[in-house]
């Protein structure tokens, strides 16, 4: 296994050959073809050993083009605005325009209540509060916590079964004045 200063310098080598990186966040042992892997396990195809839920993240801000979170969120500890702080740094680390890839079990299924290591559960109204222009609650639910802005691109669910959402990091001149 490769030590922490070899792997950040194989991902500083990868941003500068190609102006960012796709990231695989949570990517356990089955990391995307083409993306750096960020796993709390060092294991096979992880590019980076850190804890995700340990900020910031040993990236620099905006160096990542494109970045998925498979099954890893339902994960995240909820206790002190953990979930916003998650999306936070993965905002950070985003360039502007720049998608985020999330499947995570829809709360109310079978596959979310049965796993014991499940404590952040989301269902489909739960993204409205990362889009400050949500067409549905005109933003009101973002401004409860005021996170880091996203635009929720593409929402597909199902009670029974799971999530997808693909969010597009907003700039932060984009809601100046809301």
């Amino acid at each position: 296994m490769t030590n922490t200063i070899e792997q950040l310098s194989a991902v500083e080598k990868l941003i500068e050959q190609n102006s960012g990186i796709r990231l695989d966040i949570g990517c356990g042992g089955n990391k995307m073809p083409g993306y750096v892997g960020m796993d709390l396990r060092a294991l096979p195809g992880v590019d980076i050993v850190h804890d995700v839920e340990q900020y910031p993240w040993p990236l620099p801000d905006e160096c990542v083009m494109t970045a998925v979170a498979s099954h890893l969120v339902e994960h995240i500890a909820p206790q002190r605005f953990g979930f916003i702080n998650f999306m936070n740094e993965v905002w950070r680390v985003m360039k502007t325009g720049g998608e985020f890839a999330i499947a995570t079990p829809h709360g109310y299924s079978p596959g979310y209540l049965q796993d014991p290591t499940h404590c952040n559960p989301c269902n489909e109204a739960t993204w409205s509060y990362f889009d400050p222009f949500e067409p549905n609650t005109q933003g009101a639910l973002w401004g409860i916590y005021q996170p880091k802005p996203w635009r929720i691109k593409y929402l597909a669910w199902d009670p029974s079964a799971n999530i997808e959402v693909v969010l597009v990091k907003r700039s932060l001149k984009e809601i100046a004045n809301v």
